[in-house]
């Protein structure tokens, strides 16, 4: 597996990231069952065996119990923890969370941010997270009070790097203002699938589609060294299921066929277009089978030729090229 460095640190990450948001397999207040425990053990096994470096958590995931079932691997590896680089998110509140009759909402609050981070290291069974992203963009967010979380986080040494989520470019800046930490990651959706941020980007000056509406985000995260990360890049398994659209099954087709020509997986053909873009996307992968892992991992081989990837884009977009 290569590594790349992310601007602005000095983490050296694997080209994919390993997603733990499905990692325990079931999002209720029961515990963890030994059968979940050890599945999650086989997932995070084959993702090391694979070269993944790079583990990506959220506070939410299967309601806590995944960076539960995570921390089960020092047991087998007691010195890991200084090889890999965890990252974890925060901010999304569920409904009736604390109170029954809460709704569902987003927390930027100071007291929140540093609540939960508290409990993710104490889930993880570590005194540090190298990122802590903010999960999904808080309208109520008061700038002072983030800056105030994580200068008081950083300053511990609970958090090393921070960065976002489902962020557009003019949320980034703005808290980019008031924080003294620099913001070193964005995630955000993206898959052939799902390829609005580039979509965009050869839609400029068109009447209609997402270039009327264009974020830049790509390109602002290229210009202020915000390391991009995609999250959902095999469709959340969508396209692997045998009731599928009529788009996403020319989608696959096309996919395999070039895989089919390349000798790899398709899943390895659908991460390396992401990883094809000049902005250098980190693809965060999320499959709990090991199999499928190891076919993940074939795309750090490869690299499609420009007309693979536009052959690509093109039936992704389900229209020429303007």
């Amino acid at each position: 597996m290569k590594y790349v460095m992310i601007p602005q640190t000095d983490l050296s990450v694997s080209r994919l990231a390993y997603g733990c948001m499905r990692l325990c397999g079931s999002w209720n207040r029961e515990p963890i069952t030994d059968a979940e425990r050890s599945t999650a053990e086989r997932a995070i096994e084959a993702a090391l065996e694979a070269g993944i470096n790079f583990f990506d958590h959220a506070d939410i995931y299967c309601l806590g119990k995944s960076e539960i079932a995570f921390s089960s691997i020092w047991r087998e590896h007691p010195s890991l923890r200084s090889k890999i680089v965890l990252q974890s998110k925060c901010g999304i509140r569920f409904a009736d969370d604390p109170a029954p009759g809460d709704p569902k909402r987003y927390d930027f609050s100071y007291k929140h941010l540093v609540g939960s981070v508290e409990g993710i290291l104490q889930r993880l069974g570590t005194d540090y997270l190298d990122i802590l992203m903010l999960h999904r963009p808080d309208p109520l967010m008061e700038s002072e009070e983030v800056a105030r979380a994580f200068d008081e986080l950083h300053r511990s040494g609970k958090v090393r790097w921070f960065g976002v989520s489902n962020f557009s470019a003019m949320q980034i800046q703005l808290l980019s203002h008031w924080v003294d930490q620099p913001i070193v990651i964005s995630q955000n959706e993206l898959s052939l699938g799902h390829a609005h941020l580039i979509h965009e980007g050869v839609l400029v000056n068109q009447i209609e589609g997402d270039g009327a509406r264009a974020s830049g985000l790509l390109d602002y995260c290229r210009l202020r060294g915000i390391f991009l990360q995609a999250w959902s890049p095999l469709g959340g398994g969508r396209f692997f299921q045998a009731s599928r659209t009529e788009r996403d099954a020319r989608i696959i087709d096309a996919v395999e066929l070039i895989a089919r020509n390349r000798s790899v997986s398709p899943e390895a053909i659908m991460l390396a277009w992401i990883m094809r873009h000049p902005a250098g996307i980190q693809p965060v992968i999320g499959t709990g089978h090991p199999d499928r892992i190891r076919a993940c991992a074939q795309a750090d081989e490869l690299e499609l030729s420009r007309e693979e990837w536009y052959e690509l884009f093109t039936v992704a977009r389900g229209d020429r090229m303007p």
